[in-house]
């Protein structure tokens, strides 16, 4: 509960904005996001089809060949996305923010902090960087799932078509296949990972919320204008 003289001073404080994320971050923020929502609902026909072909006297009407065409379009343009933000991240002059994030994760003081802000115990901890250890450790989570429905999926696309980058990965998707144990344990690591890209969704969507509300500093802004509040005395 706030004291009548901490509203008091909030009520005096001004706001200064500060650039949280730069265009080109929301930018393929949103496209991964989009590229994930096509992936997950492709990919649940593709493993169960769930929509009945359209009758039609065209011999090319094949709805599995559809949703398995767009599925890899989207796929190759999530593929895109990681690699783009993962230059962003190493090399991004306007990114260095992020890469600050790296030094709270060595802080024990600031994951109390962290976690306590969770349970309504603590105030926010100062951050070096943008993210908290438990978002970092959260996302770098997200990222490996990415690098392994990626790494997956390219071992069942180049058993689906056999020319151009499919010819040229062939070998090494080959050999990935077998250090995974055949193509059955592909799939089934494909479809666990999609399950745990969904939980880090809800978690996501859920922690997005929660700093918005308790957070007031535009937690949830930021990702559509690029800006972010702080209060000042």
């Amino acid at each position: 509960m706030q004291t009548t003289n901490e509203a008091f001073v909030e009520s005096k404080c001004e706001y200064e904005k500060e650039e949280e994320f730069t265009s080109l971050y929301r930018w393929q923020h949103w496209i991964r996001a989009l590229s994930i929502v096509v992936l997950i609902i492709t990919g649940f026909y593709i493993a169960e089809p769930f929509v009945a072909s359209i009758p039609s006297a065209q011999p090319d009407n094949f709805m599995q060949a559809l949703f398995r065409f767009w599925h890899v379009v989207f796929g190759f343009i999530l593929l895109s996305v990681v690699v783009f933000k993962s230059y962003l991240f190493i090399f991004g002059k306007k990114h260095e923010i992020e890469r600050k994030s790296i030094k709270d994760i060595v802080n024990p003081k600031v994951w109390i902090k962290q976690i306590g802000y969770y349970l309504l115990i603590t105030k926010h901890p100062k951050l070096n960087g943008v993210y908290n250890p438990l978002q970092f450790m959260a996302y770098t989570g997200f990222y490996l799932m990415m690098v392994a429905l990626i790494l997956t999926g390219l071992i069942l696309y180049v058993h689906v078509y056999h020319d151009g980058f499919s010819n040229l990965i062939y070998g090494t998707m080959r050999a990935f296949e077998a250090m995974m144990g055949g193509l059955a344990n592909v799939r089934t690591i494909h479809h666990l990972t999609m399950w745990g890209v969904i939980l880090f969704i809800l978690g996501h969507v859920y922690m997005a919320v929660y700093n918005a509300i308790f957070g007031k500093e535009g937690a949830m802004d930021a990702i559509f204008s690029g800006l972010k509040w702080h209060k000042k005395h």
